[in-house]
C-alpha cells in the first residue's frame, strides 16, 4: 500500500509541477525536477522521506 501512495503522491506533484510552470512560473519546474532525483536516489539507496511519514501515521505495508 505505501508504494501505491509514494507512486500516487510522486506523479501528483510533477502533473502540478506542469501545470505550475504553464500557467504561472516557469521555474515550478524545479518541484518536479526535485521529485524526479528523488524517486531517483530512493531506487538507489531504498530511503524515501514519504516512507517515513506514511509509516509514523500508521499505513500498513
Amino acid at each position: 500500500m505505501k508504494e501505491r501512495i509514494v507512486r500516487a503522491v510522486a506523479a501528483t506533484i510533477v502533473l502540478t509541477s506542469i501545470i505550475l510552470a504553464y500557467t504561472v512560473n516557469i521555474n515550478w519546474l524545479w518541484l518536479g525536477v526535485f521529485v524526479g532525483v528523488n524517486l531517483l536516489q530512493s531506487a538507489f539507496t531504498r530511503f524515501c522521506p514519504l516512507e517515513l511519514i506514511l509509516k509514523a501515521a500508521g499505513v500498513k505495508n
